[in-house]
């Protein structure tokens, strides 16, 4: 797709800089509820669309996957798509540790069959791979020409009033908008312009994602496994192939990634078992440091920030994006209430809803997943023994399994229009 062309001015009623998941979803919302809405977007849409992208596949939850039902995402994405229909947890130290091998038999087991018809579609959450994700949300803003786009285009700077806002752009072009939406990731631009400060520190663990083929089926099962270094997760993907994501300390990390293939493949079964027959690596292999950052506020005058711009978190429970899709259903019908009130997109009192409803939500995912990595990733026996005990309290507990699935799945609380399958302006 070449970058639009566009003349020196253009009107819109919001900006939203930023062209990942995030940010096209939240175009998509805007739009659907008549918020004429532009996206800037510093890459290429052609680099996003390449076959080994960056090689992540994103656990989305059911209520996030409703949201994409309701702005025609899902349809595209549903033959690519591998549904979670199962999730099993367990502690325990790598096959090869002589301290003990394999995971412990305390575990916690969820299943989608406890939920019934709740989880609405059919499934704990969806694995979807971000290539496909990306050509999903690039067809469906290019089918909805009120959609301005600016792709690629570099900011070169904000300027915020009382009567509205503007983006200029390196090539000299200048947006006005009522409101600008920073989604443009952790090292955010406009949070930067904002001068909004970030709290949050790194882990000493670098992530190793690898998409790998297996022998045997996975029975939509994920796994999570929790080694003294770090999560190690077995995601399914569609047809007999899984999403591997390893946290390993950052000199073992770069080690593994400098392994030849047939290494690299008896390193993870050493982790891996043999519960899912013989492995084989499909495509490169890639790694992301991990670290928490949470912006102090979501919010300011004309202005606001939504997904990692916003909120980085550990991705042990994978939740980083669908907080993101979360702030997305939030944020866009808290504008689209303002606008049919007869307000502008950048009302206060809207943001101020917006951060108030979201804000809460963050923090807790926040600090659980911290908590959660620093709970499991070590040794200690008491802790080891405390943890195995707690996974198997709620695991023998209905009530409290039922509970962790609807959180994960994204349908507690107080939910936006969107995340119940809901479409704006209807």
């Amino acid at each position: 797709m070449a970058a639009l062309s566009t003349p020196n001015h253009a009107r819109v009623d919001a900006a939203i800089i930023g062209g990942g998941p995030v940010g096209l979803t939240l175009a998509l919302a805007l739009d659907q509820a008549g918020v004429e809405t532009a996206v800037i977007d510093a890459a290429p849409p052609q680099a996003a669309l390449a076959p080994h992208f960056d090689g992540r596949a994103f656990a989305i939850a059911y209520a996030n996957y409703r949201m994409w039902r309701a702005l025609g995402v899902a349809d595209a994405l549903d033959p690519d798509v591998q549904p979670i229909k199962k999730i099993m947890v367990t502690d325990g130290r790598p096959l090869n540790d002589r301290r003990g091998a394999g995971p412990s038999l305390l575990h916690l087991f969820f299943d989608q069959g406890e939920l019934g018809d709740a989880a609405g579609e059919g499934a704990l959450g969806f694995m979807v791979e971000n290539r496909h994700l990306r050509r999903a949300l690039e067809a469906a803003v290019a089918a909805r020409p009120s959609i301005r786009r600016f792709a690629p285009a570099r900011v070169a700077g904000l300027e915020r009033g009382a009567a509205g806002a503007s983006v200029r752009l390196e090539g000299g072009e200048e947006i006005a908008a009522s409101l600008i939406i920073g989604a443009d990731g952790r090292k955010s631009f406009v949070r930067e312009q904002l001068r909004i400060r970030t709290i949050g520190w790194p882990y000493k663990v670098t992530a190793v994602v690898a998409t790998v083929q297996h022998e045997k089926p996975h029975d939509a099962v994920a796994h999570e496994f929790f080694l003294p270094s770090g999560p190690f997760a077995i995601l399914p993907l569609k047809g007999n192939r899984a999403n591997i994501v390893w946290a390993e300390p950052h000199a073992v990390a770069a080690a593994l990634l400098a392994l030849d293939e047939e290494d690299f493949l008896a390193e993870l079964a050493l982790r891996f078992g043999d519960f899912l027959g013989a492995l084989s690596l499909e495509g490169p292999r890639f790694s992301y440091p991990l670290s928490l950052q949470f912006a102090e506020k979501m919010i300011a005058p004309r202005a606001a920030l939504a997904g990692d711009s916003a909120h980085g978190i550990h991705p042990i429970a994978g939740q980083g994006l669908n907080m993101g899709l979360k702030d997305v259903a939030a944020l866009a019908e808290c504008v689209a209430d303002s606008v049919a009130l007869g307000l502008d997109a950048g009302d206060a009192s809207a943001l101020e809803r917006y951060q108030r409803w979201r804000r809460f939500d963050n923090v807790a995912m926040a600090v659980a997943t911290d908590g959660f990595d620093r709970l499991f990733s070590n040794d200690i026996p008491p802790l080891r023994l405390a943890r195995d005990l707690g996974m198997a309290a709620v695991n023998a507990i209905g009530p409290a399994r039922r509970y962790f699935m609807r959180t994960a799945g994204g349908a507690a609380g107080d939910l936006p229009k969107l995340l119940k399958g809901e479409a704006l302006g209807a």
